[in-house]
C-alpha cells in the first residue's frame, strides 16, 4: 500500500496542472534530473538525466544511455482534468444577498456530480517581478472549503430525478459567500500566494473537489478520488520511468496540457513541444536529422489515458466482447476511426512487454453504435510519428469530480513502464 499511498499524496497536493507538473518536477530534482529551459542553450552528455517543461502545466523528462542507442521509447500522458474554470472578474453579485462565483467549463465533464461538495481554488497567478521586469507565475491553492453549487430542493424541481438538463451559466454557479464577501475573492487568492492582490496582473484559476482520496470495497482493492483521469497514468508513468535502468534507450516521460480540450495549445500534445525537445537533443548530442529520421522509424510511444471499464450497474453500455474490469490488468484501446492510435503491429509490442513484465492485458473498443472520446496518441503522431499505442487502466465515472480505478492496476502500469524503460 505504499505506492497507494504516495499516489494519494500526489493526487491531493496536484488540484491542477500546474501543481501537477510542480509536483513533477520535484521528483525529477530528488532523482539528480538537471533542469533545462526552452529560452537557453543546452549541453547535453551521455548518461545525462534532463527535463524541461513549457507553460508550467507541460512536462518532458528524458535519459541519454551511456553506450550507443538507435531508438527511443516514449511514454505520454496528460496533466489536465474536466473542472470549472474562473473566469475574469469571477464574482457575481446575486440580489445583494449573496456572492456566487462565475465560471465556465473545462472540458467534457459530468456535471451533477459537482453539486452539494466542498470546493476550493487553485492555479496560478501572474506577477511582474519589479527587478526584472519579466512576467512570473505563482503557484497558489486556497487549502480550505471555499464554495459549493447547492442543488435546487426537490420541492422546487419535482422533476429533478426524472431527468434533468443542467443550464451551466444558471444551475452551476458555486455560492462563495453572503454579500459582506463581496471583493474578497482575488484577495483570498492572492494571499495563498503569498502576493498583493494589486500585483496580480492575471490568472489561471480552477475549482476542485475538497474531498479526500479513498481506498475501499470488501478488499480495499478501489481506489476513488478526483483527477484519477489521467493523474493516474502521469503518476504511474513517473514511477516507471524512475525505476526502469533506461540503458538501451533515449527514454522520455511526457506529460501535456489541454488533452481536455483538444490539445491544440502550445503546450498540448498537438504543439511543437515534444518535436522541439527531440529536434534539440538530437542537435545537443551532434547527430543529424536523417538519424532523428531513422530512430524514428524503430521507436515506440505509448499513449497512457484511462479506459471505460464495464460499469456494474450498465453493463450494456459496453462492446459485446472487448470489455474491461477493474483490477483486470492495463487496457490496450482500439478505434477504427483512428480515435485511438492502435494498430496490429503497436499492440504485438506492447503485448509483448506486458509478457516481459507479467502483467495482465484488456481490451477495449466502443460499441459500434456509440462514439467515444479520443486522446494524445493520434494528436501527438501528426508532429512526431512512430509506432504508437493507446493504453491506459480501466475507471468509473470518467470525468466526475471523484472517479474510481482499481489498486492493482496502479502496480500493473508501474511495472509496466519500468520494463518499458529498462
Amino acid at each position: 500500500m505504499r505506492t497507494i499511498s504516495q499516489l494519494i499524496q500526489f493526487l491531493e497536493e496536484s488540484p491542477t496542472c500546474f501543481h501537477a507538473i510542480e509536483n513533477t518536477k520535484a521528483e525529477l530534482d530528488r532523482n539528480g534530473f538537471i533542469r533545462l529551459s526552452e529560452n537557453e542553450s543546452w549541453n547535453l552528455t551521455s548518461a545525462g538525466r534532463y527535463y524541461v517543461t513549457r507553460n508550467d502545466s507541460s512536462l518532458i523528462a528524458f535519459t541519454i544511455p551511456a553506450g550507443s542507442w538507435k531508438t527511443m521509447h516514449i511514454l505520454a500522458s496528460h496533466s489536465d482534468s474536466p473542472c470549472f474554470k474562473l473566469k475574469e472578474n469571477p464574482e457575481l453579485e446575486t440580489e445583494g444577498h449573496y456572492i456566487r462565483l462565475n465560471v465556465e467549463r473545462y472540458g467534457g465533464m459530468l456535471l451533477a456530480p459537482w453539486l452539494d461538495r466542498p470546493l476550493s481554488a487553485a492555479g496560478r497567478v501572474v506577477i511582474k517581478d519589479p527587478h526584472t521586469g519579466d512576467y512570473v507565475s505563482r503557484l497558489v491553492n486556497v487549502r480550505r472549503d471555499l464554495a459549493l453549487i447547492p442543488n435546487l430542493a426537490i420541492h422546487m424541481n419535482p422533476d429533478a430525478n426524472k431527468g434533468y438538463t443542467y443550464n451551466p451559466q444558471k444551475d452551476m454557479l458555486p455560492l462563495y459567500g453572503n454579500i459582506t464577501a463581496k471583493d474578497s475573492f482575488m484577495k483570498i487568492v492572492s494571499e495563498a500566494a503569498g502576493v498583493e492582490v494589486d500585483a496580480v496582473l492575471s490568472h489561471d484559476l480552477f475549482l476542485y473537489n475538497r474531498e479526500k482520496a479513498s481506498v475501499w470495497g470488501a478488499e480495499n482493492e478501489f481506489i476513488s478520488c478526483g483527477r484519477l483521469d489521467d493523474l493516474l497514468c502521469a503518476f504511474a508513468s513517473l514511477s516507471g520511468f524512475l525505476a526502469g535502468k533506461k540503458e538501451q534507450y533515449l527514454n522520455l516521460h511526457c506529460v501535456f496540457d489541454n488533452e481536455e480540450v483538444g490539445s491544440s495549445t502550445r503546450q498540448g500534445a498537438a504543439s511543437t513541444f515534444l518535436y522541439d525537445t527531440l529536434t534539440r537533443i538530437f542537435l545537443g548530442l551532434g547527430r543529424s536529422t536523417e538519424d532523428y529520421l531513422m530512430c524514428l522509424a524503430d521507436s515506440m510511444m505509448l499513449s497512457a489515458d484511462n479506459a471505460h471499464a464495464v460499469h456494474p450497474n450498465h453493463p450494456d453500455k459496453a462492446d459485446p466482447t472487448n470489455r474491461p474490469y477493474l483490477n483486470g490488468g492495463i487496457v490496450i484501446k482500439y478505434n477504427a476511426n483512428q480515435k485511438y492510435c492502435t494498430d496490429g503491429i503497436s499492440a504485438a509490442m506492447f503485448r509483448d512487454l506486458c509478457k516481459k513484465a507479467d502483467v495482465p492485458v484488456q481490451t477495449f473498443a466502443n460499441r459500434s453504435d456509440m462514439a467515444g472520446g479520443s486522446t494524445l496518441g493520434n494528436i501527438s503522431n501528426t508532429r512526431v510519428a512512430l509506432h504508437t499505442a493507446d493504453i491506459g487502466l480501466p475507471q468509473l465515472a470518467m470525468h466526475s469530480p471523484y472517479e474510481t480505478a482499481g489498486v492493482k492496476d496502479v502496480e500493473y502500469l508501474i511495472r509496466v513502464a519500468e520494463q518499458f524503460f529498462a
